[in-house]
C-alpha cells in the first residue's frame, strides 16, 4: 500500500461524502417542490409529510466520486475496467431515474420492475455477470457456465438485491447504514485482503460508502429525508459491486443475510395469502420488532448494523470457504429462530 493509494482512498471517500452531504438539503427542498413526499399515516406511520428524493444525492455522490477516481494514478489490473464502469453507471442511471420518477408519480410494480430489468441488463451487457461460484467444500471455482445460465443468474442476483434493499428501507437509516457496512467489507477485501490488491476496483465501494455516510447524517433517526426510490439503486450497486473484480457474493450474502431472509420470508407469506409478493406491509422483521413495543427505532437499526457487521467481518477473517459456509448456516439458523420468536410476540400487519 503506497502513499498514492491512501491519498486516492481519502480523495474518493471525501468527494462522495461531501457531494451527498451538500446535495441532500437541496433534495429536501426539491422533494417538497415536486410533491415527492410521503403521506402521513402510511406504512411507516409518519405524522407529517416526509421528502423522499434521497436517492438523488446518493447517486450523484457516488457517480461523481467514481468518475473522478478514473483520473487518479492507482494500479489498474482489469482490462475490462472502463467497460464495466460504463455499464455500472448506465445501469445506475437507469434505476435512479426510475426511482426518481416513482417518487414523484408513485408507479405501480410493473414500471419499477421494468426499470430493474433494464438496469441489470445494462450491467450484463457491459461484462458484469456471474461466471462461476467457488465450491465451499473444495475452495475451487466451478467451470464457466453457458451464457444463458450466466445471464439468468446475474439478472436474478441483481434483481434480488434491488428488492431486498427496497424492502429493508422501512426504518430511518436502516437501508443506507447496512449498505455502508456492506461497502466497507467489499472495500477492505479488494484493497487489503486479496493479492495483488485491486486498488482501482476498491474505489467503487469506497465511493458508495462515502455517499451513504454523507446522506446518513440526514437519514438516521429522526430522519429529515427518506431514501425513497434510491433504495433499489443501492441494491443494484451491491449486486454489481459484489461481481466486479472477482465474485464477492459470499461477503454480501453474510452481510445481507438478515435482510435477504426477511425478503424471502415476507414474499413467501404474501404468496400463501394470495397477495402480490412485492406488495408492502408491516410484516417485515424490523416492523415487527418496532410494533412489539420492546425496542426503539434507533435500537433496532443499530442492532441490524451490529448483526450485519459481525458476519461481514467474518468474511474478512475466515480464509476457508468451508468455514464461511458454516458461518452462513449458523447465521440462517439464528435468523430463523429470531423470526419464529418475533412472530409469536407480534402478529403480522398487512396494512399498506
Amino acid at each position: 500500500m503506497t502513499v498514492l493509494d491512501i491519498s486516492a482512498f481519502l480523495i474518493v471517500f471525501w468527494l462522495a461524502f461531501t457531494l451527498a452531504l451538500l446535495l441532500t438539503p437541496p433534495a429536501i427542498w426539491l422533494s417538497h417542490r415536486l410533491g415527492a413526499v410521503t403521506k402521513p399515516g402510511g406504512r411507516r406511520r409518519e405524522s407529517a409529510p416526509m421528502p423522499r428524493l434521497g436517492g438523488l444525492p446518493v447517486f450523484v455522490g457516488f457517480a461523481g466520486a467514481a468518475l473522478a477516481a478514473q483520473w487518479l494514478p492507482v494500479p489498474r489490473l482489469d482490462d475490462y475496467e472502463v467497460i464495466r464502469l460504463t455499464g455500472l453507471l448506465l445501469g445506475a442511471l437507469v434505476i435512479s431515474i426510475t426511482g426518481f420518477l416513482d417518487d414523484i408519480f408513485e408507479f405501480s410494480w410493473l414500471p419499477q420492475y421494468i426499470g430493474q430489468i433494464l438496469a441489470a441488463a445494462c450491467a450484463v451487457a457491459f461484462q458484469i455477470f456471474i461466471e462461476y461460484f467457488t465450491n465451499p467444500f473444495t475452495g475451487q471455482p466451478t467451470d464457466p457456465w453457458h451464457y444463458v445460465i450466466t445471464v439468468t443468474l446475474s439478472l436474478f442476483w441483481m434483481g434480488l438485491m434491488m428488492n431486498t434493499v427496497n424492502f429493508m428501507d422501512g426504518l430511518d437509516g436502516l437501508a443506507v447504514g447496512v449498505t455502508l457496512i456492506a461497502c466497507m467489507m467489499l472495500f477492505i477485501n479488494s484493497a487489503f485482503r486479496v493479492a495483488p490488491a485491486q486498488t482501482s476496483v476498491s474505489l467503487l465501494p469506497l465511493a458508495l460508502m462515502g455517499a451513504c455516510a454523507g446522506f446518513l447524517l440526514f437519514n438516521f433517526s429522526p430522519a429529515r429525508i427518506y431514501l425513497g426510490g434510491g433504495a433499489p439503486f443501492l441494491g443494484y450497486m451491491l449486486g454489481t459491486l459484489s461481481i466486479i473484480g472477482g465474485a464477492k457474493m459470499a461477503t454480501i450474502l453474510l452481510v445481507m443475510g438478515l435482510p435477504l431472509m426477511d425478503f424471502a420470508w415476507q414474499a413467501f407469506n404474501r404468496l400463501l395469502q394470495g397477495r402480490n409478493p412485492m406488495s408492502g406491509d408491516r410484516g417485515h422483521f424490523h416492523y415487527r420488532l418496532l410494533d412489539s413495543g420492546k425496542l426503539t427505532q434507533r435500537q433496532i437499526v443499530v442492532g441490524y448494523y451490529l448483526f450485519c457487521a459481525f458476519f461481514g467481518v467474518l468474511t474478512l477473517v475466515l480464509e476457508s470457504q468451508f468455514y464461511k459456509f458454516i458461518s452462513f448456516g449458523v447465521m440462517l439458523a439464528l435468523i430463523a429462530f429470531a423470526f419464529v420468536l418475533v412472530t409469536r410476540m407480534q402478529p403480522a400487519h398487512s396494512s399498506s
